[in-house]
């Protein structure tokens, strides 16, 4: 088990989070005891939103001080206002925002009703983002230890004044407009399907223990995937540097961009339709609802999976987001494996799935379990894509390095050699590397 001598320290804490997420059930509680009657569904969405980022944001300010970090870049003892600058820096903010517009206005996806919730809340909130960009981009600028950033670069680009290092000023906005691109494509996914989850939570039954397992299994089912969407959503809005939860590089490869996204709509009804259509058949339910024993056991089995899969989710706090670096995780469940929830999300589909899987035809059972295996897979170089990426900060590769020793699949990499993490692998010189590592980190994060 890894623990605070050996690990580098994790930008939140756990306590944090679930302070937070209690804070936003309890919202969710009011709203359905007290039947309040609120303009639109986006409204109840948005207020659970910040019903979980407020109480973290604040806890965080207090007891850790993000701001502080060094990863955040800040130095607000010394601030130094400088409009020029921020005014470059607002024209290149803008100008992401008029180019996620774009590509809302071009792609066909977003023309139809099953985002119109979103792009309520988007157009109902984006004239006072605009306005509090002013003074937010001012103070941060003014603090900021290097202000010359990838949104100042974009921004005298457009005003066509000269860049010095282009080469770092091309990769700068490339890794800015890549950001942006993750935002704009997962968090109206993901606000969406939080607002149908919402939902069906907000109209659940009151006499839901009376139903039996089946009843409380789709409650509780239901509900874990609500608090991993609030969770989720949460984290592609505030990305702010003053928090520490902005984001500090984005996945550069084609490869980690594709096994991503294919996970997700409208990329995974194209993929699994063609490809990977091994859930075709009864529910697991079906073969095990004769024996109630077994149904509420294997259940059980399901939720518990689902339960380690949303506390990887609580242990980001406000700083999930697919692809990108903000901060390297060292608590709740990544204190056992560097990949809690893909571990946990796959073992619960082969349990979901299993069943109707030994029920069939060999010739069936086969094919099903091949195509599984190569979900599997693709989870698996989201993994490996995941690893490389954040292996460029040194904190990854200590936490990663003493996982491989101490981690609760350890023995798996010492049966599997090609399984295991290899900074040799990751860097020209994997041997002066990890001398450079226990210079700068000391002795305590050695292995």
């Amino acid at each position: 088990m890894a623990n605070a001598n050996a690990t580098p320290e994790s930008p939140t804490r756990l306590w944090i989070n679930v302070v937070g997420l209690l804070c936003s059930l309890l919202a969710v509680a009011a709203i359905k005891y007290f039947k309040l009657e609120l303009p639109v569904r986006t409204t109840v969405a948005v207020l659970v939103c910040l019903a979980l980022a407020l109480p973290i944001i604040l806890l965080e300010a207090w007891r850790l001080k993000p701001q502080t970090n060094s990863s955040a870049g800040l130095q607000l003892d010394k601030r130094r206002g400088n409009w020029p600058r921020t005014v470059t820096k607002l024209i290149g903010f803008y100008a992401c925002l008029g180019l996620v517009a774009l590509v809302y206005w071009i792609l066909p996806e977003y023309h139809g009703d099953f985002y119109q919730h979103y792009f309520f809340v988007l157009f109902t909130f984006l004239p006072y983002w605009l306005v509090l960009a002013i003074p937010y981009f001012y103070f941060v600028d003014s603090a900021m230890q290097s202000p010359k950033d990838a949104y100042w670069r974009l921004g005298r680009l457009i005003l066509a004044k000269p860049i010095t290092d282009a080469d770092r000023a091309n990769a700068d906005i490339g890794q800015l407009f890549l950001g942006w691109l993750v935002k704009l494509f997962f968090l109206p996914l993901m606000f969406v399907y939080l607002g149908n989850n919402l939902d069906t939570l907000l109209n659940s039954n009151s006499q839901l223990f009376s139903g039996g397992f089946q009843q409380w299994f789709d409650f509780a089912f239901n509900f874990l995937y609500y608090i991993d969407l609030l969770i989720v959503t949460v984290g592609y809005v505030f990305t702010l540097r003053l928090l520490d939860s902005h984001i500090r590089s984005t996945e550069p490869s084609l490869l980690g961009w594709a096994v991503a996204l294919m996970c997700y709509q409208p990329f995974w009804s194209l993929f699994s339709g063609t490809y990977i259509q091994y859930d075709q058949g009864p529910a697991w339910g079906h073969w095990f609802w004769q024996t109630p024993w077994a149904y509420g056991l294997w259940g059980t089995g399901i939720l518990a999976l689902l339960m380690i899969y949303v506390w990887a989710s609580m242990a980001f706090g406000i700083r999930f987001s697919n692809l990108t670096h903000r901060g390297i995780l060292t608590n709740g469940p990544f204190q056992f494996t560097k990949h809690p929830a893909y571990v946990s999300k796959n073992l619960s589909w082969w349990m979901i799935s299993m069943p109707f899987m030994v029920s069939a035809s060999l010739d069936q059972t086969l094919r099903q379990c091949a195509m599984l295996l190569l979900l599997n897979g693709v989870y698996f170089l989201r993994a490996r894509t995941e690893e490389k990426h954040l292996s460029r900060d040194t904190d990854y590769v200590v936490y990663a390095n003493y996982m491989e020793q101490h981690g609760m699949f350890a023995w798996l990499g010492r049966w599997l050699p090609w399984l295991r993490f290899a900074p040799g692998k990751l860097f020209a010189n994997g041997e002066k590397f990890a001398q450079k590592l226990t210079v700068e980190k000391g002795a305590a994060y050695v292995k």
